[in-house]
């Protein structure tokens, strides 16, 4: 958020000593195979040194867990919440080699000397080089993979989507003010995927270290301070399977509510109510569209220190919050705030905490204080009951007058000395499961208070499956600068592999700078109608509301924005997606060509959904910029109209309106007919449009809707699902339009539908709708655009229509 210094806080695990690779090896080459046998559906393996306990929770996840023998270790995993559920197997033994077996991952086991693998449909994922081995600090576990591999993973960092050959630090920490290198950013992750289309997890919170081979000996080295020695062996068919099954592992995230998709307007910070409104009036007053503003540190204390802690309205600039939050909401404005777990000495709270035994403490349950840039501070214990109860309380008053989401800001958290004591272990053993664990309290507070509401919670760290509780991360404090545009879709897709598909960036840069760069500010913004949150955010010094920008750079923005909101039934459909599946927002390109292994590493384009594709502009004064287009389609320019054959790059020309966009051919797209707010979101009439592209032969596109408010309303069938599928044939194109489901209050729900059929070259002999043709008034084709809009009126449960090239 908001540090003007970089703290260094080094953690105790820091600074012991490596262990030297001898000692693991001589550790573990001793280890003995002595029995193995089946316990409850899990394989327990016996060794000399310990117990192996695998545990299939399905046929593409295994679990492993090593019970070193003679020691008693604290468990900090938090990842899973898949509920095992029982796999068949089968244990074989032949001589020296045993084998379990399930229809997917396959075991196998050597007994001496005593090595475990990993198969999945006969073909080697993954090996333990080392496995478990330990010092009286700390322990690793060592795995080994092949020369080729590419890994990705290991949370948000900016190193190229090939991370192999870095040594990653696991301890959520901020980098203020980064560009095109962050070697430990706020959210760390102890998780690593292969090109080979496997995922490998350690699900332990503790501080450590994941090396993705930088030795160069084809080995993943995990280490880390404390915990239960364990990971999970992911595989899936293809890599949209592969992050189904991980987010069957971790957990899904719950569909947000609408107006989360929409604009925000946000700034470290808005100094007042009369500020706050003055500014969502200019919105209106532009016509811009908006959805949320967010409230900064200045809501609860007049200046940067001292304040923290408060959690509650400094009315000498806010005297009238309620008032304030009801108008907004009128105008279909929600009001976020920003809170942070620190409790400062100095703040309102502080006495409250202490005589309610909420903080952190030191080695002899005092209240731990310490210094950092805000002031002198405690810290919640997020992890003790007693706490959670207290901070959500905070939060459950707030709600109550009208706040309409969250923020929690400095959550990794931000200064998290070792010495301080949580109610279940050290600092440095519970430190990335903190912005988690606060997740979920939110998360948990609103299921059981507000069950009617969807929560917005707005976290720049976090843990494994932080998802589930419905975390939108960021990337931090990135600098404003074409150095700090450069990786943030790197950042997305790499988050989007790992679980977390809300991953975005502040809008326009937020660290830095001394006046605006308004090429820079418009490509941002440009880029962010393509990304999952939009939210432009910046230090107040240089405004990052559009509202506040020269003439120029305020109409391309707003031009942006318009898209964003017209775009909003296929943004709002792809939340629906990876609500079902963990479908990622922001797609590499390779998860749609696997066989082209230069795509492995190529983020300068990725896929926005199924239908885009987005190549954001990062460098300043260009005219042209290079762009893969994909094998198997034609792509069509989204701007232009043009029409590109896939399977190889181009030059596409540049120009300040837009980034180079492209639209799958086959593919379909529900649009607004115009930008306007979500609280007026309605399908009850919207524009359908098809790119159409003779050599996709068929096409199929699922359209969901409910009220956008509704938790789970999926699951509570309250919501329908429209079905387009299209068909090529030398005669016609034929489109279908059909319900696969309507409950609740859509169970009699209609739509207008206004069809728009690109690159039709040739006008058509005729359209007709369930055999009818249709009058000529009701159709129209442009010539010069290859664009056909056919009126089809209220399809009901079902309509055919039907394109006709020539007649028979």
């Amino acid at each position: 958020m908001k540090l003007f210094f970089r703290i260094t806080c080094f953690p105790v695990f820091l600074i012991m000593m490596l262990v030297s690779p001898e000692h693991m090896q001589a550790q573990a080459s001793s280890r003995q195979f002595k029995e193995i046998r089946i316990v409850e559906d899990k394989i327990e393996i016996k060794v000399n040194d310990g117990i192996y306990l695998i545990a299939p929770l399905n046929d593409c996840i295994f679990h492993t867990t090593f019970y070193p023998e003679g020691k008693t270790l604290k468990n900090f995993s938090f990842a899973s919440s898949l509920k095992p559920k029982k796999v068949e197997f089968t244990l074989t033994e032949a001589g020296n080699n045993l084998s379990i077996v399930s229809k997917g991952i396959q075991v196998k086991i050597t007994k001496t000397p005593f090595s475990i693998s990993y198969h999945y449909n006969d073909r080697l994922l993954i090996s333990e080089s080392k496995g478990y081995t330990s010092t009286d600090s700390t322990y690793m576990i060592s795995l080994g993979i092949e020369k080729e591999e590419i890994l990705y993973g290991g949370g948000a960092r900016v190193l190229g989507m090939n991370r192999r050959g870095n040594r990653l630090m696991l301890y959520n920490r901020a980098h203020y003010g980064y560009e095109t290198r962050s070697e430990l950013m706020n959210y760390t992750l102890p998780l690593f995927i292969s090109s080979k289309q496997y995922a490998v997890l350690f699900d332990n919170a503790g501080a450590g270290f994941l090396d993705l081979d930088s030795r160069q000996t084809n080995e993943v080295i995990y280490e880390t301070v404390s915990g239960m020695p364990n990971y999970y062996v992911i595989a899936g068919a293809d890599w949209y399977d592969l992050i189904k099954q991980y987010t069957l592992l971790t957990g899904r995230q719950p569909l947000p509510p609408r107006w989360a998709f929409g604009n925000f307007s946000s700034r470290f910070g808005y100094h007042s109510q009369a500020e706050t409104e003055a500014t969502v009036k200019k919105f209106f007053k532009e016509g811009i569209p908006l959805d949320a503003v967010i409230i900064d540190i200045y809501w609860f204390g007049k200046d940067i220190q001292g304040h923290m802690g408060n959690l509650d309205w400094y009315r000498d600039s806010f005297p009238n919050p309620e008032r304030m939050m009801k108008q907004f909401s009128k105008k279909g404005v929600k009001t976020i705030l920003v809170t942070e777990p620190f409790i400062l000495t100095t703040s309102t709270r502080w006495q409250e905490a202490v005589d309610n035994k909420v903080l952190g403490t030191d080695s002899e349950g005092n209240p731990y204080t310490y210094d950092f840039y805000f002031g002198n501070t405690g810290l919640i214990d997020i992890f003790k009951p007693e706490a959670r109860e207290w901070f959500w309380n905070i939060y459950k008053n707030l709600t109550l007058q009208g706040v309409g989401g969250w923020w929690g800001d400095l959550g990794e958290p931000e200064v998290h000395p070792a010495g301080l004591q949580h109610v279940n272990g050290s600092a440095d053993e519970v430190h990335n499961a903190y912005g988690h664990e606060w997740a979920g309290l939110i998360f948990e507070g609103y299921r059981r208070d507000f069950p009617d509401t969807r929560p917005f919670i707005l976290m720049r760290a976090g843990y494994a499956g932080s998802q589930r509780y419905g975390m939108i991360p960021w990337t931090g404090d990135v600098n404003r600068t074409w150095g700090g545009l450069v990786p943030q879709p790197e950042i997305s897709l790499q988050m989007g592999m790992q679980g977390l598909a809300y991953m975005h960036s502040d809008l326009g840069g937020f660290a830095g700078g001394d006046t605006i760069d308004n090429e820079l500010y418009t490509r941002w913004l440009q880029y962010g109608v393509f990304q999952p949150v939009y939210r432009p955010h910046a230090q107040e010094h240089i405004p990052a509301e559009p509202v506040f920008q020269q003439e120029t750079t305020k109409a391309r923005a707003k031009k942006a924005i318009e898209l964003r909101y017209k775009l909003l039934p296929y943004i709002y459909n792809m939340a629906f997606d990876n609500n079902q599946t963990g479908k990622p927002l922001m797609i590499p390109l390779f998860f749609n060509e696997p066989g082209n292994n230069q795509l492995l590493t190529y983020d300068s384009a990725y896929m926005w959904g199924d239908a885009f594709l987005v190549s954001p502009v990062k460098s300043p004064g260009i005219s042209q910029q290079r762009v893969y287009l994909p094998a198997g389609s034609s792509w069509t320019d989204f701007y232009s109209g043009e029409v590109y054959q896939g399977g190889k790059y181009i030059y596409a020309a540049l120009n300040p309106e837009n980034i180079p966009v492209y639209i799958k051919g086959g593919s379909f797209i529900p649009m607004m007919p115009e930008a306007k707010s979500t609280a007026s979101y309605s399908l009850n009439r919207f524009e359908l449009h098809y790119f159409a592209d003779t050599t996709i032969k068929t096409s199929r596109y699922c359209l969901y809707n409910d009220d956008g408010k509704t938790p789970y309303a999926y699951e509570k069938g309250n919501c329908e699902i429209m079905e387009f599928t299209a068909s090529e044939s030398d005669l016609s194109l034929n489109i279908r339009f059909g319900k696969i489901r309507s409950e609740g209050a859509f169970e009699k729900s209609t739509h207008n539908i206004l069809l728009i059929v690109h690159n039709i070259t040739e006008k058509p002999a005729g359209i007709r709708i369930n055999d009818s043709y249709l009058s000529p008034s009701k159709w129209d084709w442009d010539g010069n655009t290859g664009k056909l809009r056919i009126e089809t009126g209220n399809p009901g449960k079902s309509m055919l229509i039907e394109i006709i090239r020539r007649l028979y």
